[in-house]
């Protein structure tokens, strides 16, 4: 089958398609992210007869309209979004949304005589040798002839001819070559994915979650634009409260809808443990509503498809729309989503350093909002949302193929008891097995961000656990504050008999210690140290250690998961040591996770 066809069309029109709506420029890259001056050197390149290369579009299938006519797809720009969107801006002089998201105008000038383009500045308005504005000679209301005569009378020491010339090269810029690749409308989004990479030579690569966003912006007859922005500017505002004002100026239709109001609490939210990004807004909004997991389902249900039938129609798209309504206004509540974030947070989960997986928390926001779709008691649900989580991450659950995941998990949830559910997996997944032997190997790494050491740290802020030879200052509080990890066998100590990184480092040998603390312990070997804070104690001289009787260090070292032996511990001990507390950190986060 071919895939696409190629071909050259006049950039008027290529515009007129754009103005006329046959062209939908999605904004994939969102706004539009050239500054001034490449606008000007694309006008150049074309009054130069340079080529500006190919744009790249896709056309939407054929829809199948309620009296049973087809409405013929639209072209969706999937590359070239840039140059067309500075063509429409310098030529027809329409305003375009930059990063800022601020409407604004990009004026280009020219000079006849030098035959040369600037973007407009206040030296060009007081210079008459300048077409201050390029758009005024391709409007249509000013004829070459009357172009010529009143930019003579203004410089009349200058050639008629040449200026007649500049610029009758200038205006014949619309009747300039573009090549479009047009791709085939049965074509997948994988096909068109592999399709864009292949073809763009900067590497820039495409989510699903971009093409389900082009699909979703150019649908202005489903509100699809207006939703766009709602997903987008929820995004913004998570990461930047202060873009609120940015929007309520800049975006006064935005203002007055009802998504803006549904998402003002976040003006004063200053909350980062959860910031989600479109891609993770579209597809929990998606996976929630749909009980599908592939984004590529949802491109198709915009589109009208009807999966049985393989034909699309107008219906379909227009109730896939007020799905995906619904599943992004789910999203963006403020109730949803500070009791999801309350939730993780009772899981011991505070601080956004402890999650890795973007996806495992987007799926817990799935179970949760979809429980609550199904009426199930408040009490279990949070009790779900926490044993699903640690689950998901403890067997890195997501980290592979998420899509497939996603759709077999909530396919699943949707036609069983969630209860039902979580057993089988913990049965085939979290056996004694996992516990015993399992996840102690897992600990056997130097890597601090492991997703282990993670849930490790998560079960003790739960449990409210006390730093390591604090008496007072909680692990939680060390997170929170940004306090440092330290090494049980001080690194020093361990680097001086020969151990490296990867020996030094590993999480088992690492511990949330208040700095003072891990000062005072220096570089000497385990055994020493603690001569000192028992000497110490004897003396009631809390120079190491607030600690003040032999049960509170023992029950300080039995939270923080270190064996006893410690005490009496050397460099020749070490391995040891390594393997006694990996089986006290698995056990712990059994018991967490019992207790979730």
């Amino acid at each position: 089958m071919q895939k696409y066809s190629v071909n050259q069309h006049l950039i008027e029109t290529i515009l007129a398609w754009v103005n006329s709506g046959e062209i939908a420029i999605p904004e994939i890259q969102r706004p539009f992210v050239w500054d001034s001056s490449k606008v000007r050197d694309l006008m150049d390149s074309l009054y130069q007869g340079y080529p500006i290369g190919y744009v790249i579009a896709w056309r939407n299938p054929n829809v199948k309209l309620k009296d049973g006519s087809l409405s013929e797809g639209k072209k969706v720009l999937i590359d070239g979004q840039q140059r067309i969107t500075a063509l429409t801006a310098a030529i027809l002089g329409q305003c375009v949304i930059n990063k800022n998201y601020q409407r604004v105008k990009i004026k280009i000038a020219f000079n006849p005589i030098e035959e040369r383009f600037e973007v407009q500045n206040p030296a060009i308005l007081k210079d008459k040798i300048w077409l201050h504005d390029i758009t005024d000679a391709f409007s249509g209301k000013v004829s070459l002839l009357k172009l010529v005569r009143d930019y003579s009378a203004l410089n009349p020491e200058i050639d008629e001819d040449l200026i007649e010339n500049s610029f009758s090269r200038l205006i014949s810029i619309v009747k300039k070559p573009i090549g479009m690749i047009e791709l085939a409308p049965e074509l997948d989004i994988e096909t068109v994915t592999e399709i864009f990479i292949r073809i763009n030579s900067k590497g820039v690569v495409l989510s699903q979650a971009d093409f389900a966003m082009s699909k979703i912006a150019s649908d202005t007859e489903n509100g699809g634009n207006e939703l766009r922005k709602a997903i987008d500017y929820f995004c913004h505002l998570a990461i930047a409260p202060d873009f609120y004002k940015h929007i309520v100026d800049n975006d006064k239709d935005f203002a007055k809808t009802d998504f803006f109001q549904k998402m003002s609490w976040l003006k004063t939210e200053n909350e980062d443990l959860y910031d989600p990004s479109y891609n993770d807004l579209i597809r929990v909004a998606f996976t929630s509503q749909f009980n599908r997991g592939r984004l590529s389902d949802l491109v198709s249900l915009l589109s009208g498809r009807n999966f049985e039938t393989r034909s699309y129609e107008t219906e379909i798209a227009e109730q896939s729309f007020l799905k995906l309504k619904n599943g992004v206004n789910n999203f963006i509540n403020e109730t949803n989503f500070k009791r999801f974030l309350m939730i993780v947070k009772s899981a011991g989960f505070i601080s956004p350093k402890l999650i890795r997986s973007q996806n495992a928390l987007n799926f817990a926001y799935i179970v949760y909002l979809k429980l609550k779709e199904l009426g199930v008691n408040s009490v279990a649900i949070e009790s779900y949302v926490r044993k699903w989580l640690v689950y998901s991450i403890l067997t890195g659950r997501y980290s592979g193929s998420p899509e497939s995941t996603f759709d077999f998990d909530i396919k699943q949830i949707s036609q069983k008891p969630f209860g039902e559910y979580l057993q089988e997996k913990e049965d085939g997944e979290l056996s004694d097995a996992f516990w015993n032997a399992s996840l102690p190997q897992s600990l056997d790494t130097s890597v601090a961000s492991s997703p282990y050491f993670h849930v490790f740290l998560a079960s003790q802020v739960k449990a409210n656990d006390r730093g390591f030879l604090s008496k007072d200052v909680l692990v939680g509080d060390l997170i929170s504050l940004r306090g440092d990890i330290h090494h049980l066998f001080p690194k020093d100590y361990l680097s001086k008999n020969g151990l490296d990184r990867s020996k030094y480092n590993q999480i088992a040998n690492y511990v949330y210690m208040q700095s003072e603390v891990n000062i005072k312990v220096g570089n000497k070997p385990p055994k020493d140290y603690f001569e000192l804070i028992k000497t110490q104690m004897q003396d009631d001289n809390k120079q190491v250690s607030g600690l003040s009787t032999e049960q509170e260090l023992l029950d300080n070292l039995k939270m923080n998961c270190v064996p006893t032996e410690i005490m009496e511990m050397s460099i020749d001990d070490y391995q040891d040591f390594l393997t006694l507390r990996r089986k006290l950190m698995a056990q712990k986060i059994k018991e967490y996770y019992k207790t979730l």
